[in-house]
C-alpha cells in the first residue's frame, strides 16, 4: 500500500501546491473513502478506448498537477455516449490545456441527483475544520455548509448533517432511495483522521460527493492542497485556577498611583472600593505622601508592610516595568494593571506589553490587564471598577475583552437582581487569557453560569477545549464583538472558499455547547435564566395567559424558536373546565379570560407544572397589574386632586399581597417539579426586576418585560440542555 506522506512529501519538495489526481485519490481510498472507479490514460486514442471499455455513458476529464479547478477551466466533460465524443471532447482539453495536461481520466456517468461537497480547511486560530455542505454548482453560491473542528466524534459528524439546510436531500428524493447516513457520516470520521494525522494537508475538497440512487456516498473527484507545516507562535503559560482564585479573593490591596483628584482612575477605584464595603485592608501608593481620604498615604511600594496580596496599578505605562522588581521584593504575587500604553496602541506598544511580560514573568508577578476597567467579586464586597456598581453575590461569572461593555452589564445586572460571582475586564490579556478564566470557571463551585463578551481569543484550539469542558456542567453564554464575514482570500478549493472568520467561530460554541448570542441584553438574559430556573427536560411549552392577544404572540413565538406547544391532556382540560368560564379557549395557550379570582393563575400553573406532558412554563401578563392600578390612581388624581382613591389604594395592596405570593409559589412549584417557570410582566415600573429572590429557596422566580425576551431565553436554555447531553468527557 501506498504511504500518502511519501506522496504528500514528494509534492512539497517539488513545490507542487497540490497532490497529482492519482496520488489524491490514494489517500482517499487508504481511508476508506468510496471513490467512482476510473481509468488514467495519457492520449487521446488510449482515452477513447478506456471508454469502449468503461461503457458509455462516461464522464472525460483532463488532469494534471496544476490543474485545480477543472470545471471552470472546461476540463470536465459528462455524459460522453460515444468513442467518437469522447475522442473529440480530449482533443478540445489539449488544445485548451497545453503543457499543463498530463493526461486523462474516463470514468462511468455515475447516475444520482444528489451532489454535496465534504472536506478540510486549516484555521489559523482554530486549526483543521471539517466541512459538509450542498455541493456542485451551488457549493459558493449558497453556501449552506456545517462546519465542525477535527477530531471529530460521532455525534458531531451526525449533528453537521442535521444543521445544513438542504438535509431534506438526506432523506428519500424523487424515486432514490434516502443517504445511507452512516456510510456518510463515515466519510466525514475518515476526512477528520487525514486531517488529524497529516498536518501539511492544507486543504482537501470532495465535491461533488455524489449519493447514488441507492443512498451510498462516492466520491467523484477530490483536490488535496498541501503547505509546509505553519509556524506558530509559543504557546503562552496557562495561569492556573488556583492563582485566578487567589487573584479575586485578596485580603490586603494596595492601590499604587492613588490619587486625591477626582475623576483619576487612582480616584475612583480606591472610592469604588471602600464605598462598597470591602472588609479587607487597603494601601495607598502616591510619591506625595500625605492623606487620601483620611488614610496615610505610602510614597512608595518597599515602605508598604508585608503580606500584601494584590496590587492595583493605575500609573502610567512607561513607569510599570520598574514597578515589577519592587513588587516582586515586597512578595506581591498579584497585580491588576488598569493603566493603558500598551499592546493597544500599536508596535511601541506591544513591544512595552512583551517587555513587561517577561519581566513579571522572572519575578513571579502575575498580571491581569493591561488597559483594564477592573474586577469585581460581591462575596467579599470587592468592587474594584471604573464604575461604582454593586451587584449583588450570586454565581454568574463575567469575563469582558470590552471594560466599557463589561460595566454597563454589570450595572444592568444590579439594576436586575442578577447576582455576581466574579467579574473582570480581562484587557489586553498580556499574561491572563480567556482560556485561563474557562479554566477556571470549570472548577470553582460558586459559578454555575459563565458570560464572556469576546473580541478575539489567544489560543483557538485552548478556547474550545475549555469552553467544552466548562459547558458539561455549565452553561457559557458568549456575545461576540467584530465578527468579521471575510473568508480567506486566496482559498484554492470550494471547502477553504467557505472558510470566514464568523463562520468558523459559530461552529466552534455549536461543538463545544457554547450558547452564543446576538445582542447585549441577551447575555443578562441568559445569565438570570441558568442562574435561577432549573434546565428544562425538552422543550415542549405550556402558555398561561390573561389576554388571548398575548397567546397567540407567545405561540407564534415558540414556533418560531423550536419550542412546541402540545395539546392538554384530558387531565388538565377537565381541571380548567371546572375553574374557568365555558367560553375558554380549551388549548394551549391558556387564556384566563381576564378572571380576577387571584387563586385562579396558581392552581392552573400547579395543574401545568404536574402535567408530564410540558418542560417548561409561560405565564404572561400575571405579573405587572400592581403598575396598572398604580397608574390609574395617579391618573386619577390629576383630574380629581380631592377625590377619595381608598378603592384603588386597596386594590393596590391586594394586588401586591397576590404578586408577592405568586413570586414565592413560582419558586416552589420549580424546587418541586424541576421545571422552570418563565414569566412576563404585564407593565414594569423602577421597581421591577428580572429576578426575585425567595426567602428559603434556591430557585428563583424570573420575569422578562416582553414575550420574545422570555421565550428566547427559554428557547436557548432548551438548546443548552440538549447539547450538554452530546458533550463528551
Amino acid at each position: 500500500m501506498i504511504d500518502p506522506q511519501r506522496l504528500i512529501d514528494t509534492a512539497l519538495s517539488e513545490e507542487r501546491p497540490a497532490l497529482a489526481d492519482a496520488d489524491a485519490k490514494v489517500l482517499l481510498a487508504n481511508h476508506g473513502i468510496p471513490l467512482v472507479p476510473e481509468a488514467r490514460v495519457q492520449s487521446v486514442a488510449e482515452a477513447a478506448e478506456a471508454a469502449r471499455r468503461t461503457g458509455f455513458p462516461v464522464v472525460l476529464k483532463g488532469y494534471g498537477p496544476n490543474l485545480l479547478h477543472k470545471t471552470e477551466q472546461g476540463l470536465v466533460r459528462p455524459g460522453l455516449a460515444s468513442a467518437e465524443a469522447v475522442a473529440a471532447a480530449a482533443e478540445a482539453m489539449a488544445q485548451s490545456a497545453g503543457a499543463q495536461l498530463e493526461g486523462f481520466l474516463v470514468q462511468p456517468q455515475v447516475e444520482g441527483r444528489r451532489e454535496f461537497v465534504a472536506g478540510i480547511f486549516r484555521d489559523a486560530q482554530f486549526g483543521p475544520v471539517i466541512l459538509f455542505g450542498l455541493g456542485g454548482v451551488f457549493t459558493e453560491a449558497l453556501a449552506d455548509v456545517a462546519l465542525r473542528l477535527a477530531p471529530l466524534t460521532r455525534q458531531d459528524a451526525a449533528a453537521m448533517l442535521a444543521e445544513i439546510r438542504a438535509r431534506r436531500l438526506l432523506e428519500a428524493f424523487r424515486g432514490e432511495a434516502a443517504v445511507n447516513k452512516d456510510r456518510l457520516i463515515d466519510v466525514l470520521l475518515a476526512l477528520s483522521d487525514i486531517a488529524v494525522r497529516y498536518p501539511r494537508v492544507a486543504e482537501l475538497d470532495i465535491n461533488p460527493l455524489l449519493i447514488t440512487p441507492g443512498g451510498d456516498p462516492v466520491a467523484v473527484d477530490a483536490l488535496v492542497t498541501v503547505a509546509p507545516s505553519p509556524e506558530f507562535e509559543e504557546p503562552r503559560q496557562p495561569v492556573s485556577p488556583e492563582d485566578l482564585g487567589a487573584l479575586f479573593q485578596p485580603r490586603r490591596i494596595a492601590f499604587i498611583g492613588a490619587s486625591a483628584k477626582l475623576g483619576k482612575w487612582g480616584n475612583m477605584l480606591v472610592s469604588h472600593t471602600l464605598g462598597g464595603g470591602y472588609g479587607g485592608e487597603i494601601f495607598l501608593v502616591n510619591p506625595k505622601g500625605g492623606t487620601i481620604f483620611g488614610r496615610p498615604v505610602y510614597r512608595q511600594v518597599a515602605d508598604l508592610p508585608e503580606g500584601i496580596d494584590l496590587a492595583v496599578i493605575t500609573v502610567p505605562a512607561a513607569a510599570v516595568p520598574s514597578l515589577i522588581p519592587q513588587l516582586a521584593a515586597r512578595r506581591i504575587r498579584y497585580a491588576v494593571l488598569i493603566s493603558s500604553g500598551f499592546g493597544e496602541t500599536g508596535a511601541g506598544g506591544r513591544d512595552l506589553e512583551a517587555e513587561l511580560v517577561r519581566t513579571a514573568r522572572e519575578a513571579g508577578v502575575l498580571i491581569l490587564g493591561p488597559n483594564t476597567m477592573g474586577i469585581c467579586n460581591p462575596h467579599i464586597r470587592l468592587y474594584c471598577t471604573g464604575s461604582a456598581v454593586q451587584p449583588e453575590p450570586g454565581s454568574t461569572a463575567m469575563v469582558a475583552q470590552s471594560g466599557n461593555m463589561g460595566v454597563q452589564l454589570l450595572a444592568f445586572a444590579e439594576d436586575q437582581g442578577i447576582g455576581i460571582r466574579a467579574f473582570c475586564g480581562s484587557g489586553n490579556e498580556a499574561m491572563i487569557t480567556i482560556e485561563d478564566y474557562l479554566e477556571g470557571f470549570a472548577v470553582d463551585r460558586l459559578t454555575r453560569t459563565v458570560l464572556l463578551y469576546v473580541e478575539s481569543v489567544k489560543d483557538g484550539r485552548r478556547f474550545f477545549e475549555n469552553a467544552r469542558r466548562v459547558g458539561r456542567r455549565k452553561p457559557v453564554v458568549l456575545l461576540k464583538g467584530g465578527q468579521s464575514e471575510a473568508g480567506r482570500k486566496a482559498a484554492a478549493s470550494h471547502t477553504g472558499a467557505m472558510a470566514g472568520d464568523r463562520r468558523v467561530f459559530d461552529a466552534v460554541c455549536r461543538q463545544a455547547g457554547i450558547v452564543k448570542v446576538d445582542q447585549p441584553m441577551d447575555l443578562l438574559d441568559l445569565a438570570a435564566a441558568f442562574a435561577s430556573l432549573p434546565l428544562p427536560r425538552g422543550n415542549r411549552v405550556a402558555i398561561m395567559t390573561l389576554g388571548g392577544g398575548w397567546g397567540v404572540i407567545g405561540a407564534d413565538l415558540c414556533a418560531q424558536n423550536g419550542l412546541d406547544l402540545p395539546e392538554l391532556s384530558p387531565e388538565v382540560l377537565a381541571r380548567c373546565d371546572a375553574l374557568l368560564p365555558p367560553y375558554w379557549s380549551r388549548s394551549n395557550p391558556i387564556d384566563l379570560v381576564g378572571e380576577n379570582d387571584p387563586n385562579l393563575p396558581l392552581t392552573i400553573l400547579e395543574s401545568l407544572m404536574a402535567w408530564e406532558g410540558c418542560d417548561a412554563v409561560v405565564n404572561l401578563g400575571i405579573l405587572g397589574r400592581r403598575v396598572f392600578l398604580d397608574r390609574m390612581g395617579k391618573a386619577v388624581k390629576s383630574f380629581d386632586p380631592q377625590g377619595d382613591d381608598h378603592q384603588i389604594q386597596t386594590a393596590i395592596r391586594l394586588i401586591k399581597d397576590f404578586e408577592a405570593g405568586f413570586i414565592a409559589r413560582c419558586a416552589q412549584l420549580m424546587e418541586r417539579y424541576q421545571k422552570p417557570i418563565l414569566g412576563v410582566s404585564l407593565l414594569t415600573d423602577a421597581t421591577a426586576r428580572t429576578v426575585y429572590p425567595v426567602d428559603g429557596q434556591t430557585l428563583r422566580a424570573v420575569f422578562y418585560p416582553t414575550p420574545e425576551r422570555a421565550i428566547r431565553a427559554l428557547a436557548r436554555m432548551v438548546e443548552y440542555a440538549r447539547v450538554r447531553e452530546t458533550l463528551s468527557d
